[in-house]
């Protein structure tokens, strides 16, 4: 079973500003949007289908049984080259508690390393996705790990307080997994983000749900 990567934009956890988007002739590049005091460059990305194995093989005539055999072992080849699919089919639901704040969060994997501490710099990978599932962003995506200080307001309140820890939430340790789930007042709020033309990439008061994967300290 093969998937298709879907991202409808760029929208990290860091506070919020935009530039306003730019063409190029035969293809559309739209401006970065970004969370930061300092500006960091990104792009919006396009939908891409994943690779598919072609043979030029041209098999002699089968009969009933030597196809429904054939086919059978084929079925069974991709579910063997699919072990990530079956893993992730099979893994436990992770099952969210509450803090007092609002934040909801699940340990999936519980570091190994230290804690993160107030105004360390630190980096960590996430996918990002609205309530209804559809994803925003994901660092996995680009190939990089966003790097930020935690604790001192240069993210959103729901990320400092989940990885951190604080109020009812257990600090992160390096090279754990944390699913979160960010109230509005944790998250973007009233204003949403990458807004334009009436139309935003985060609509206003959305529950926002973060895949986090604390790697460390830069």
């Amino acid at each position: 079973m093969s998937s298709l990567a879907f991202s409808v934009g760029i929208v990290n956890p860091r506070k919020f500003s935009t530039k306003l988007p730019r063409k190029k002739f035969g293809s559309t590049e739209a401006s970065n949007i970004n969370f930061s005091s300092q500006p960091q460059q990104s792009y919006w990305s396009s939908s891409s289908s994943a690779p598919v194995l072609q043979q030029n093989v041209n098999p002699p005539l089968l009969g009933r049984r030597e196809t429904l055999g054939f086919g059978f072992s084929f079925c069974f080849l991709d579910v063997l080259l699919q072990p990530e699919a079956i893993a992730a089919a099979n893994a436990p639901p992770c099952e969210l508690t509450v803090a007092p704040s609002g934040l909801a969060f699940c340990d999936k994997v519980v570091g190994t390393g230290p804690e993160a501490v107030k105004g360390q710099l630190i980096k960590a990978h996430y996918t990002g996705k609205l309530e209804n599932g559809t994803v925003f962003d994901s660092s996995y995506n680009r190939g990089m790990p966003l790097s930020f200080r935690i604790g001192v307001g240069e993210v959103i309140k729901g990320w400092d307080q989940g990885i951190l820890g604080g109020d009812g939430v257990p600090p992160m340790l390096a090279g754990g997994k944390r699913t979160l789930k960010l109230p509005p007042e944790l998250a973007y709020g009233m204003r949403g983000a990458g807004c334009k033309g009436g139309s935003c990439i985060i609509p206003p008061d959305s529950v926002l749900l973060f895949d986090v994967e604390f790697i460390g300290k830069v």
